[in-house]
Order: C-alpha cells, then structure tokens, then sequence
C-alpha cells in the first residue's frame, strides 16, 4: 500500500531548501540546493530540480506525492500565481506558479505562499502556537514582517502585503530615513540595531567601549550588551521599547492567543521577551494582553520548510 507524502519548497536569497513530509509531519528527506544567483526561469528550474529528486525518492519508497507547498521569500499574488522576492533576481512578478505546473506531473496540487504566511502555518502545526487560530508571527531579521492567522485563516489584505509590519508607525514626526523600510524596520530589524547603535555612537562622547561604527553589525551589538557595554544596553532599550509597542499593537488589533517571535535576532534577543511582554503592557488593550502569551519560534531554521509542509497538506 502507497502512503500518501507532501513536498515542501522553502526559498531563501542564497538557497532553496525542500523536504519530503509524510502524513503524520515526519520529514522524509531534505535536500537543500545553492541558487548561486540564479534567479527568473533559472532559480525556478531549481526548485524544479529539488521537486524531482524528491519525487524520485518517493517512487522509491513507495510513497505518493499528492501536494506542494512552496514558501517565497516576498510577495505572492494568489490572483496569478506571480510572485516577487527582492532577494531573488528578475522574481518581480514571476509567473512561478505556471513555470511549476507546466513541469510537474499534473495530479500534484501546488500552493505558494510567502514565508510570514508559512511560517505562522508551520507554528500553529507543529510549533511554539500549536493548535491556535488567533496567532502572530512576527519574523525580525534583515527586515521584520508577521504572518496573522485570524480565525484560523491567514490574513492576506487587498494587494495580498499584510503582514509588512516593518512599516508600522510607532514614533512621531516622521522622518525622511524611514521611506526605504519604515519607522519599525529602521529601527529594530537585525540591521537596524546596528543602525541604532550608530546613531547613539554618534551622539556618545568619550566613548570606550568595542563597538566601531565603520564595521558595525547586530551580531557585535549583542556581544557587547552582553559585555556591559553602555552603548549596547542603551541601543537594546530603545528596541525593547519598539518591540513591546509592537506586540501591543498585535494584540489591540488581533486579540491572539499567542504572539512567536522569530528570525535570525530571535535567536540572541530570547532573553528580552520578558522585558519586551512588560513594554506591550504599557500599551496595549488591557484585558486582550491578559489573554496573550509571548513566547520565541521553536521551529528555527525548518520554520519555512515546515510551513510550506503545511500549506501542502492543506491543499488536498
């Protein structure tokens, strides 16, 4: 007897990673494949490639693929099928969705969906919002963006872009630094702790500390909180204050059950999510964050990969 078994496609800037998930969530194999720069027909010609291994693994293991997810790294417009991720070259309205089923076998459904969306989906399968229907991802990395499931249905928005979180307002007046990524993002984002700190090292006089302005990167902003470095607990107070504005703007609007932060800062900025829930306090809806819990992605780096998984099965 064939069991049945999901494709997941899980697209970065740099690699496409993809996994073969049995019925029950067990990953089945894993392929990963660099894209080196390939972008257009050719970055979607790999994930072909990866689809095709897979597939010739399940023949071999008597199991039937019946579904694909894929999850984007940007914008997919489900009206067309066209998908766009500034990181992956010439994918600015890419008909991905006509190039995969024009080189798939035709009793294999596919899904694409951007990674905000997945990884909200992976989370509420098998992660740190298992079995919610009012929940929040919010994705802090280069830039920042939040998969919403809103009764159990992920919230898309009119052009398919909700979930850009980076842009939220969170300050006033407004700044012409803010136009390339948005108040929230320019700030509080992976790049914008570094931005952050800059501008405190900049206003700092007799400074002593490790940080250099000219090399700086989050990763050394991290080191250095960590160290004691007033510069670093100075930028990290500013960010706490972001993100916990955030997360009462999640919860006065969404009302969740769980709000997971997640990305390459969370990671290191784990041990401020106390600090962060006791920021959202101050501002939120007062009986909506008593019925909230904030808490880190325990998916990391398969949170993509297990979204798009996911969005498979449901597809079926």
């Amino acid at each position: 007897m064939n069991n049945k078994c999901y494709i997941a496609i899980d697209c970065g800037g740099t690699k496409i990673a993809a996994a073969l998930f049995s019925e029950q969530g067990q990953i089945l194999k894993e392929e990963t494949l660099k894209l080196e720069g390939a972008g257009g027909k050719d970055a979607a010609d790999k994930i072909v490639t990866l689809i095709n291994s897979l597939l010739h693994h399940a023949q071999t293991s008597n199991s039937v693929p019946v579904s694909l997810g894929v999850c984007i790294p940007g914008i997919v417009y489900h009206d067309t099928g066209k998908v766009w991720a500034p990181n992956i070259p010439d994918w600015d309205e890419y008909p991905l969705l006509d190039h995969l089923l024009k080189s798939l076998p035709k009793s294999i459904k596919v899904s694409i969906d951007s990674d905000r969306a997945c990884y909200i989906l992976g989370e509420t399968w098998m992660g740190s919002a298992k079995g919610a229907k009012n929940a929040i991802f919010v994705a802090v990395g280069t830039g920042i963006g939040a998969g919403i499931l809103v009764d159990g249905k992920i919230l898309r928005g009119h052009g398919d872009i909700a979930g850009a979180t980076g842009w939220m307002a969170l300050q006033r007046p407004y700044n012409k630094k803010f136009d390339a990524c948005g108040n929230f993002e320019y700030y509080a984002s992976g790049d914008g702790v570094a931005r952050t700190a800059k501008e405190i090292l900049k206003n700092t006089t007799g400074y002593e500390g490790t940080l250099n302005p000219g090399t700086l990167r989050s990763e050394d902003v991290f080191e250095a909180f960590d160290k004691g470095d007033p510069v670093a607990i100075e930028t990290f107070g500013q960010c706490i204050e972001l993100w916990g504005m955030a997360v009462a703007n999640y919860v006065s609007l969404f009302n969740p059950e769980k709000i997971i932060l997640g990305g390459g800062v969370f990671g290191p900025a784990v041990k401020f999510i106390p600090q962060i829930m006791e920021e959202a306090k101050k501002w939120a809806q007062p009986i909506s964050i008593t019925q909230v819990s904030l808490k880190a992605t325990t998916l990391g780096k398969h949170a993509g990969l297990i979204g798009a998984g996911r969005l498979a099965m449901l597809n079926t």
